[in-house]
Order: structure tokens, then C-alpha cells, then sequence
């Protein structure tokens, strides 16, 4: 009877330690999770209540503030005078006048940190890149393209991809920016977007292109070929798949827009569709405001998952963030720092960040478990705001 209760007692204990083990991994699961903010609220907390000093996190905010991007917040002026050297340039899709200085810096989900109108809706040229890029992982992730290292022309058969050259380009090149695709598209040649400061028109012309894959070029007239190839693929307008594979499940307002030029109007399965641009130097992309922006950038901070969901394969989110072969500093449409375009003073190679003209940012920084999104920064600063952000977290 004794040996019984001994018994009875021991396993009493066994259970109650058993249970506060799970308790505790439970416990820590969710606080691995972190908080991920419902539609149309987001909690505010002290820095300090987070391990930041309140005083160094506020002078990157005055930083931020004090630096505003020099260009014409009439963004049809600047986008003419930033592109000025490209031949035939011309604005061929929507614009809008810009607002002032706005961020907001988030740590382990909360706002800690902002500035400016958060809710102001404003184009973010090149920063739209980073959203296509989450098209083709949502294709990948479907099953609907079976590997970046297929090639584009045996899912776009309609002459896009056609000839010696651009029957070689795999959808890895054109996420990388090194496709060196050649041709027209919706009235726009490749060799007439961000031409070489040297030769003429004629010259550029007549340019071979590259070798595919062996150098990174910045041109929207490549990536506006990505947008327009992911159309084919999924059969449906690109901000249509966004709004319900991304942006709806994270809670986004319905405040954003994806615009393509004017011209861009094709037909897919008897219906007219717009294909996108994948940035807005001559007009167009995504237009979105500053907590939009933040909502998506912590979506990525937690490898595609979203208070439990799965929304983005986590491969899909490591492939984004590998170096390609022709530039360190670039990833599939995600910048790298590391390489040649690393951010002086900021050593943490695992950064990675969305940016676009005129200084708009979605930053990445895993280390912390912080987002930062910059709109309207003179663009050469980002690196030395992100000095001061990091000084806080130390």
C-alpha cells in the first residue's frame, strides 16, 4: 500500500513536470511568433520595453526627417528629369505628387518608431520589384513554373523569347536582372532604358546585348518583360493574385494600387488585361502607403508566415536572398548588403531590402527581428540611417 502511493505520488510529479515542459514550449513558441498586427490596427510600444534605447532610436527618426529626397514632389518632374538621358522617354502610366519624409521602424512586430503620414498612399517606383519577385515565388510555390532554372520561352511561346539569344533566358535570369533580354515591348526597347553615357542612339541600337547571366542590368524594360511572362503564367492580373495570396491574408488596407503603362493592355483567355510595370520611372507600379509597406516587410522578416500561416514557401524567401552570380548586391528583385552596393558602417551581411526612386525602402534586418521602411530619404543615406537604427538596438 505504501509502495502504491509512492508510486502514485511519483507519477503526480512526472505529470506536472510533463506539463509545465509543454507549457513552456508552447510558451515559447508563441513568443517565437511574435505579434503580428490585425487589419486596420497596429500596437505601439516603448523602445525600451523592447531592449532599444529610446534617445539613438530618436535621432534616426530626425535623421530621417532632416533628409528628405532633394527631388520635385511633383513626381512627373522628377521622374523627367532623373531619366532625362533616356531617348524617347516618356511618361506612359499613372503618377502622383508625393508627400513628405515618412517611416516607421518595427521590433518584434510592434511600431517603436514613426514619422511623417504612414497612411499617405505614394508610388514606390522600383521598391515594386520586390512585390513582382513574390509573383514568381507564388508561381514556383503553385507549381505553376516547375524551377527558376526552366527556361521563360517554353511557358511564353508567342515570339517574346524567340531567336539565338533570348531562347537562352531562364526565369533566374530575369529575377536577377541579368537576362539581357533584347527587343520591344508595349512600344519600349530594351537598349533605350538607362542607355551608356557613351555613343548615341545609333550605337546603342546596334549593340549586341550581353551574354546572358554574366551582367546585372538595371532595366525596367527587362522587368516589365518578367511582369508580362508571369501574366501568361498565372493567367490573371498580377495585383489580383497579390491582393489575395499577400496583401488580404496580412491585413493590408485596400488603399494600394498596381498600375502598368497605357499601352500594356494585352488579352489573356478572351479578356483584357493590364500587364504591370515592375517599377514607375515612366509612371506606373505599386502605390501604397508607409504601413502597407511595413505589413509586407514583416511578412518577410518571418519567412513568409503570418501569425501561423504559411503565405510564402520559406525557400521561396531564402532563394530571394541569395547573391546572383553576375552582382553580390542583388538577390531575385531583394538588394543584398553585401558586395560592392554595401552599406558603409553596417556590417550584418544578412540584411536584405526592397528600394526605388526617390528613396523608398522596405529593410529587412533578420538579426534584430526589425523592419524599417523609408519613404522619400535622399536615397544615399539610407546607409547611414541604418547606422543609427542599429545604434539603438546595442
Amino acid at each position: 500500500m505504501i509502495l502504491d502511493c509512492r508510486l502514485i505520488r511519483i507519477k503526480l510529479v512526472l505529470m506536472k513536470s510533463l506539463i509545465l515542459s509543454l507549457l513552456l514550449v508552447t510558451s515559447v513558441s508563441i513568443q517565437a511568433q511574435g505579434y503580428f498586427p490585425a487589419r486596420g490596427t497596429w500596437q505601439v510600444k516603448e523602445a525600451s520595453s523592447l531592449g532599444l534605447n529610446q534617445d539613438l532610436l530618436s535621432e534616426a527618426v530626425k535623421f530621417a526627417e532632416a533628409n528628405e529626397y532633394s527631388g520635385s514632389k511633383d513626381l512627373r518632374i522628377a521622374i523627367l528629369e532623373g531619366f532625362r538621358t533616356e531617348p524617347f522617354h516618356e511618361i506612359l502610366g499613372p503618377t502622383k505628387k508625393r508627400g513628405g519624409p515618412a517611416g516607421v521602424i518595427i521590433k518584434d512586430g510592434y511600431i517603436v518608431a514613426q514619422w511623417g503620414d504612414v497612411d499617405r498612399v505614394d508610388m514606390t517606383f522600383s521598391v515594386t520589384k520586390s512585390y513582382l519577385s513574390t509573383m514568381a515565388g507564388l508561381a514556383i510555390d503553385d507549381g505553376l513554373i516547375r524551377s527558376t532554372e526552366d527556361l521563360v520561352g517554353d511557358y511564353v511561346w508567342d515570339g517574346t523569347f524567340n531567336g539565338a539569344h533570348n531562347s537562352t533566358i531562364k526565369w533566374h535570369h530575369l529575377l536577377n536582372q541579368s537576362s539581357a533580354w533584347s527587343g520591344q515591348l508595349f512600344g519600349l526597347y530594351d537598349w533605350a532604358d538607362r542607355p551608356p553615357r557613351r555613343g548615341g542612339i545609333d550605337d546603342w541600337r546596334t549593340a549586341k546585348p550581353v551574354e546572358v547571366g554574366t551582367v546585372m542590368e538595371y532595366n525596367d524594360v527587362r522587368v516589365n518583360v518578367l511582369a508580362y511572362s508571369l501574366l501568361n503564367v498565372w493567367r490573371k492580373p498580377l495585383p489580383q493574385v497579390l491582393k489575395e495570396r499577400i496583401m488580404d491574408p496580412i491585413g493590408a488596407s485596400t488603399t494600394w494600387r498596381w498600375y502598368g503603362g497605357d499601352k500594356a493592355w494585352v488579352n489573356i483567355d478572351g479578356i483584357k488585361m493590364q500587364s504591370v510595370t515592375g517599377g514607375g520611372h515612366s509612371g506606373g507600379g505599386v502605390f501604397i502607403n508607409t504601413l502597407d509597406q511595413a505589413r509586407f516587410g514583416l511578412l518577410f522578416l518571418n519567412n513568409g508566415k503570418w501569425n501561423g500561416r504559411r503565405l510564402i514557401s520559406e525557400n521561396w524567401v531564402n532563394a530571394v536572398q541569395q547573391p546572383s552570380e553576375a552582382m553580390e548586391s542583388y538577390g531575385y528583385m531583394w538588394w543584398l548588403n553585401r558586395g560592392p552596393r554595401k552599406w558603409k558602417g553596417v556590417e550584418d551581411e544578412s540584411i536584405y531590402y526592397a528600394a526605388g526612386f526617390g528613396g523608398n525602402f522596405i529593410v529587412v534586418d533578420k538579426t534584430n527581428n526589425m523592419v524599417v521602411v523609408t519613404r522619400w530619404l535622399e536615397p544615399s543615406k539610407i546607409g547611414e540611417m541604418m547606422q543609427k537604427v542599429l545604434a539603438a538596438t546595442k
